[in-house]
């Protein structure tokens, strides 16, 4: 049987919801090698992780606002094509200022998809089960901030620093083919 639009459209959103906590946490045990990958201080490579946080903390309110105005499920597109960008670019970074400003660029994507994820609930299931998908939500965004150290710590051992941002990349462009099609306008 096939799986109903509205169950295709939750999986998107918690696919965002996950990839945007990923992002907070997956680089945090990536630090010490930043530091010795770039040559900097520990104070220095902090800065990976404090650009995202920054940025996606500090915008997330004004860009809920912003997707009533422009739409949400368009705006939740375009803020996963800015993370997916940002997650190429922090992969590709040549030093470590370049990284720094692509993690921030990520964190702006980043809280697009966090404030029009649970944005989008109610258009996507009646009102009554409201509750529990934004619980479900929840949940994608506690496992993704407590997959992060994990995943990251894999990649890192197995391909190296820049594979905690590429990895990324097809996971971006997957939920945005899947928002595209199965989220409502």
């Amino acid at each position: 049987a096939a799986v109903p639009s509205s169950a295709w459209a939750l999986t998107s959103l918690a696919l965002a919801a996950l990839l945007s906590a990923l992002g907070t946490s997956i680089a945090n045990v990536a630090l010490p090698t930043l530091a010795t990958a770039f040559g900097a201080s520990f104070g220095a490579v902090q800065w990976v992780v404090l650009a995202y946080l920054l940025a996606s903390t500090s915008l997330v309110v004004g860009v809920g606002r912003l997707g009533d105005l422009v739409g949400r499920r368009w705006l939740l597109r375009a803020g996963l094509v800015v993370f997916t960008a940002g997650s190429a670019l922090c992969g590709l970074a040549p030093g470590l200022g370049a990284l720094i400003a692509a993690r921030a660029l990520q964190g702006l994507g980043a809280a697009v998809m966090m404030a029009l994820t649970v944005a989008l609930v109610s258009g996507t299931v009646p009102a009554g089960r409201t509750g529990r998908v934004i619980g479900l939500l929840g949940t994608m965004s506690a496992l993704g901030t407590a997959l992060g150290p994990s995943l990251g710590g894999v990649l890192i051992a197995g391909f190296g620093w820049r594979a905690i941002f590429l990895v990324n990349v097809p996971l971006g462009a997957a939920v945005w083919w899947l928002t595209g099609r199965h989220v409502p306008v």
